[in-house]
């Protein structure tokens, strides 16, 4: 195992280990804080019309922020796997492919699944529409890179 494997290997297992982290987190404290900290407020939940925004339900924000960071740790846990699954198809033919992949995917980490952390924690939309999809695109991204970087192994049968 190579420089480069190790180090995929051991992001996604501290990433792997900040996500049950984050899980527990939301498990065992987080719905009291957030029920107190959004007590009354609502999240109108929307769709596009021809006459424009119409709210079709409404979620307390407590419930929704909850949800949210919750998504956050279970994606986060998804792409820590995957840079653990980076480091152990990593060869030398696709390393280049790898790396930028493992990139990608930290990227998306610190984008989705930090931004929904902190859109929940500190009610800021500005990031839960910004941040958080930006992370999500460079995520996919990094699946796609991380598919390339599999194709380029040359000692797998295909």
């Amino acid at each position: 195992m190579n420089n480069g494997s190790r180090f995929w290997i051991g992001c996604g297992a501290l990433l792997g280990a900040l996500a049950v982290a984050c899980g527990a987190f939301a498990a065992h404290g987080l719905d009291g804080y957030f029920r107190e900290k959004y007590a009354g407020l609502m999240f109108d939940k929307k769709i596009s019309t021809a006459d424009g925004p119409q709210v079709v339900e409404q979620i307390p924000l407590d419930r929704k922020f909850l949800a949210d960071f919750e998504t956050g740790a279970r994606y986060q846990m998804y792409h820590a796997l995957a840079l653990i699954g980076l480091g152990l198809s990593a060869t030398p033919q696709n390393r280049k492919w790898i790396r930028v992949a493992g990139i990608c995917l930290l990227l998306g980490i610190a984008g989705f699944s930090g931004g929904l952390y902190a859109y929940t924690l500190g009610n800021l939309r500005w990031v839960g529409m910004s941040i958080v999809p930006l992370g999500g695109m460079i995520s996919i991204a990094g699946w796609i890179l991380f598919a390339i970087a599999a194709w380029r192994r040359q000692d797998v049968p295909s």
